[in-house]
């Protein structure tokens, strides 16, 4: 299957802040840039990373005739990888692995990958699925 990549997006500490605030989850190793700097900076929670794959697809869902809407059914799979530091930038790595079609849906399982702009390893790999509906 071929691979479609989304824009790229900035994961600045403002970004790391805001979930932060969110979800409760204000981790020194998130949020103290004075002491994780000789550990190369600030990083992002492992879930902000993980939730920017929505935006992600908006960039590389394929046209789908009679979509009604489209739904997150959920992973069987995530492994994060490497960490997103304050100010790198990310973008998603999509490819179709399977589409299932069902009576007013198609079932779709992606391969996706987090890539970070100059970095070797990816932040995330998953298999992503979503249900996307369909009218008559």
């Amino acid at each position: 299957m071929p691979v479609s990549y989304s824009r790229w997006y900035e994961i600045g500490q403002g970004r790391i802040n805001a979930f932060a605030d969110l979800t409760e989850d204000w981790q020194h190793i998130h949020l103290d840039e004075a002491a994780m700097a000789p550990h190369g900076g600030t990083m992002a929670h492992g879930f902000l990373t993980l939730s920017m794959l929505s935006a992600m697809s908006y960039d590389v869902q394929p046209e789908v005739p009679g979509l009604v809407q489209s739904l997150n059914y959920g992973f069987d799979r995530i492994r994060f990888v490497s960490p997103v530091r304050a100010g790198q930038r990310i973008r998603g790595r999509f490819s179709v692995a399977d589409v299932t079609e069902k009576p007013g849906r198609y079932d779709v399982v992606w391969d996706v990958a987090v890539e970070i702009d100059g970095v070797e390893k990816p932040a995330i790999v998953a298999t992503w699925i979503n249900v996307f509906e369909v009218g008559a």
